[in-house]
């Protein structure tokens, strides 16, 4: 088993120079400096490498248990570990500091995030939801929800979940039934909520002192269909007035019962919860925004959700090269020039293994320049450069959701594969791994969901605009690398993967906007579309990274991370976007297949 470190030197060199620190320049970051982002890594790599990591092979044994009574049983540690993260701080790192928290960028939160999912993806998820929650409740809730609950959130005492999913639906929440009745004869603004939920993380556990469940229901009069639909706050502990009773405790427990937990492929120190909402006179909820707009306003959770979720992704696939790298040059197998040598000396091992570090590299450059531009979003100095950044984000947000996912489900089977037969048994970590990030590609939308959003709503929305704004970036890079004679390769098989993307990109919008046929084609098209968009960017964050590594080397620094660096960005873009690229042909090919296909006859 082997241990986890943080990857802070890479972690800099994306925010020190592939970003070169913008966000602290925004307006809203005076205090910030260079020297506190530094120091803020390093004491997140701590709390990452000391205290979390060591509990992510005992919490995937143990597991989670439900009592009698409807709680839960962490595994060992988890509570106290938990109780670290909140007594330094780290809940509110990226909350404004109106709202209670440190108000430092987001993407020195995000970067904090990936930490904690490589340490500890289990555990890492009861945080990543109470953000959404705080993000959902500062945009969407009165003041009194957001005075009574968001200094508990913020602070991480109280945590948060998302409730969308029941039986009969999951990715359809137009089908959502849970009730919501109004009490006007009762005293206080509230409703009694009657229904259940399934898969909520964190639904139910004793790490917090209470949990604050947003939930989507519909109350009585309300049409079908998503236009039905509103969001509610539901505690797990009432709150009187004032904030805590005399005793110094909460108030009464609320009508919402863990009925069960469900048994996973992985993340098994994650409760993951059936809720039953209203088994007796029905849950107190308050409701939260307009009502109606429910999916409107869960969807400010959805969106910090999607972004956490890579940075979950790209978390586990660094831990997965850890594993990998560590076992390569420890087993000895075979020989090398006449000698016994460690299977990292050969070749099929190496290519796996820069495949690896290679990728996860692109994917996490990539995640922090799209949290980069959500800091320019909410910060930026003029309206105009918010609304730009804003527009990258939507564009941003599904391919780092989806391609960061599928990629490190990948990337950790991988590392299974060159631990070979060790690495199919448990005792090494690196299967865990494997299982753990299988979900990341299904939950907070499917990565169908998110392909079919990108060429869908997104691309459709502007006629592919963002997206041509992020197209010539890519192409200025291109251009950039064709200037440096050793980096001109790189330069053309970049712009050659630019071209691809836009070649695709007017397919899709063609075909997207016909009338009769536009739906289909966006379902054939999207996912494969999705998969190319994300190759490309990735390779232009390499690409990036192979000019900023060559300028340090031609200033004099000899520092093996450079040469890592170039050796990394060579790959990525001359090995692994040429197999992104052939997406372009599946979208050429059309989509008589997939039209003509009956699953009944197979």
């Amino acid at each position: 088993m082997f241990s986890y470190t943080a990857p802070v030197r890479d972690l800099r060199f994306v925010l020190e120079e592939l970003l070169e620190h913008r966000s602290l320049a925004l307006p809203g970051f005076e205090e910030a400096s260079s020297e506190l982002v530094e120091a803020v890594l390093e004491e997140a790599a701590r709390l990452a490498g000391e205290v979390w990591g060591p509990l992510n092979a005992s919490g995937d044994r143990q597991g989670c248990s439900r009592r009698d009574n409807g709680g839960v049983t962490l595994p060992d540690g988890f509570i106290e570990a938990y109780q670290a993260y909140v007594d330094g701080g780290w809940n509110g790192i990226g909350v404004s500091e109106a709202l209670g928290g440190q108000g430092l960028p987001e993407v020195v939160a995000s970067s904090v995030q990936e930490m904690l999912h490589g340490a500890n993806m289990a555990l890492g998820l009861c945080p990543m939801l109470t953000a959404g929650a705080i993000e959902a409740l500062a945009h969407h809730g009165s003041d009194a929800l957001k005075e009574t609950y968001l200094p508990r959130l913020v602070e991480g005492s109280w945590t948060g979940t998302m409730n969308l999913t029941e039986p009969q639906a999951g990715s359809d929440l137009s089908k959502v039934r849970t009730r919501a009745v109004p009490c006007p004869d009762e005293k206080g603004d509230h409703y009694r909520l009657f229904g259940q939920k399934i898969f909520i993380t964190w639904g139910e556990h004793d790490a917090a002192e209470n949990i604050v469940h947003l939930v989507l229901a519909r109350t009585p009069d309300a049409p079908e269909g998503n236009k039905g639909i509103s969001l509610f706050l539901v505690p797990k502990y009432l709150v009187s007035e004032p904030l805590v009773n005399a005793a110094g405790s909460l108030g009464e427990r609320n009508d919402v019962t863990c009925a069960s937990i469900e048994h996973k492929l992985g993340i098994h120190g994650s409760p993951t919860c059936t809720l039953s909402f209203g088994e007796g006179d029905g849950a107190i909820g308050y409701l939260v925004g307009e009502e109606g707009r429910g999916l409107n306003h869960m969807f400010t959770m959805m969106n910090e959700a999607r972004h956490k979720v890579g940075i979950q992704g790209i978390g586990v696939a660094e831990r997965a090269c850890q594993h990998a790298f560590a076992y390569a040059l420890d087993r000895v197998q075979g020989k090398a020039r006449g000698a016994e040598t460690t299977i990292s000396e050969h070749l099929d091992v190496r290519r796996m293994l820069l495949s690896m570090r290679a990728r996860t590299d692109a994917l996490r450059a990539l995640a922090l320049y799209c949290a980069a531009e959500l800091d320019v979003a909410r910060h930026g100095a003029d309206e105009s450069e918010r609304k730009g950044a804003q527009a990258r984000v939507d564009v941003l947000i599904p391919v780092v959701k989806s391609f960061s996912t599928d990629q490190a489900v990948d990337i950790a089977s991988m590392g299974v594969q060159v631990h070979g037969g060790m690495g199919f048994i448990e005792e090494t970590g690196a299967a865990q791994l494997l299982r753990d990030a299988r979900i990341a590609p299904i939950y907070e939308g499917t990565n169908g969901i998110q392909a079919l959003d990108l060429a869908g709503r997104k691309l459709q929305r502007d006629g592919g605009a963002a997206l041509n704004d992020l197209l010539e970036r890519v192409e200025a890079t291109a251009e950039a690398l064709r200037g440096h004679g050793e980096l001109v390769a790189l330069g053309e098989s970049l712009a050659a993967g630019a071209a691809d993307l836009r070649a695709a990109m007017a397919i899709v919008l063609e075909q997207g906007s016909d009338p009769e046929n536009g739906a289909d084609a966006i379902q054939a098209y999207a996912t494969p579309f999705l998969n190319l968009a994300g190759h490309v960017l990735c390779a232009w964050q390499m690409g990036q990274s192979a000019l900023k590594a060559s300028a340090a080397q031609a200033g004099g620094s000899s520092e093996p991370f450079y040469r890592a660096k170039l050796v990394a960005a060579d790959f990525a873009l001359r090995q692994w976007l040429p197999v992104g690229r052939a997406n372009r042909s599946v979208i050429e090919a059309g989509m008589a297949s997939l039209a003509g296909f009956d699953a009944t006859t197979i």
